[in-house]
């Protein structure tokens, strides 16, 4: 019995051995790919010699199995060591709407932003870029708004904050992927350093009508009961975090650093007893948490709710010239 058991033990610890490995095989060679440059034919040429070489280790390891698996190890030290080695940058070629990040400052009540996005979409791709200076009143702060932007996935939204004013005037904020010219979005790149973090203040007509008009996503608003001093605390913190990312830039991340995680972390800075969930991860499913929460302005049930939230259409039907944040919040 105690042979037997001895056995299955050492099945068991090489099975789990073997799973590992392939595991961080194929992270490894994914992380590599993703790294390797621009030309698909380098990438390729290294993601293959980097296979090679861990299974003429894996097959050395089979051999001598205490030499091999030391010689696995140093190889994916080594790797790691280098992975550790790339950092974030500020000074890449970016595209053009991510080319400024939002930063300001506070004096008393009055916030100054610098960097503001005013663009004028023609389609998904080209717009007249205006970047501005704005100045707001925190003491007249009015209302606090989420947007979530869906473009595949009902699991998957683009979260984006909007702060109304009294006179009228709203910003938006968004993190975002800072892409460099070349790059388009990937969520499987995401996880892998390709793209830095960026903090993103716009106009509601730059940076909603993108994606209700110029990309036809369908975005929905829904908004929040937030209190004066709380909605304040929380442009405070996309202040602060603006200013951070312009000095020390960070890696977006698919999982761990998106939009709706980096924005829930700045609502915990607010309510520090926000619970954690599921569907802070899955945006695609946040209004139900936010019902839950009790922070949404709206009580009804979520199907509802997602009706009455439903903004693309009517940015759509709006006529040209019409003022675009009167006319995602009319009334049907």
């Amino acid at each position: 019995m105690r042979r037997r058991a001895r056995v299955a033990f050492g099945v068991m610890g090489r099975a789990a051995v073997a799973l590992a490995f392939l595991a961080l095989s194929a992270w490894t060679c994914l992380a590599l790919w993703h790294q390797a440059g621009d030309d698909d034919r380098w990438r390729l040429a290294a993601v293959v010699a980097w296979a090679a070489l861990l299974v003429f280790l894996a097959r050395f390891a089979w051999r001598r199995t205490r030499l091999g698996l030391i010689l696995i190890a140093a190889a994916f030290a080594a790797f790691g060591a280098w992975w550790l080695s790339i950092e974030p940058r500020l000074d890449r070629d970016w595209a053009p709407d991510v080319a400024r990040t939002v930063t300001g400052r506070i004096e008393g009540d009055v916030a100054t932003l610098e960097n503001v996005r005013d663009f004028a979409w023609r389609d998904a791709s080209d717009a007249e870029e205006r970047w501005k200076t704005e100045r707001y009143d925190l003491s007249e702060l009015r209302e606090t708004d989420v947007i979530l932007s869906y473009w595949g996935t009902e699991a998957i939204a683009h979260t984006l904050v909007s702060f109304g004013f009294s006179d009228g005037r709203r910003v938006v904020f968004s993190i975002e992927i800072r892409r460099e010219t070349h790059e388009q979005f990937s969520s499987l790149a995401g996880f892998f350093k390709t793209y830095e973090l960026a903090l993103i203040a716009a106009e509601e007509r730059d940076i909603l009508y993108l994606r209700t008009n110029a990309r036809g996503e369908r975005a929905y608003l829904y908004p929040l009961r937030l209190p004066k001093p709380a909605a304040a605390a929380l442009f405070r913190s996309y202040v602060e975090t603006g200013d951070a990312l312009a000095r020390e830039p960070e890696f977006y991340n698919t999982l761990t650093a998106n939009c709706t995680t980096v924005a829930f972390d700045l609502a915990r800075l607010i309510e520090p007893g926000i619970p954690s969930d599921w569907r802070i991860l899955l945006s695609g499913y946040l209004p139900g948490y936010l019902a839950d929460q009790g922070v949404l302005l709206w009580n009804m049930p979520l199907e509802a709710l997602r009706r009455r939230a439903e903004i693309s259409t009517k940015a759509k039907a709006a006529p040209p010239g019409a003022d675009y944040s009167e006319a995602i919040r009319r009334e049907p």
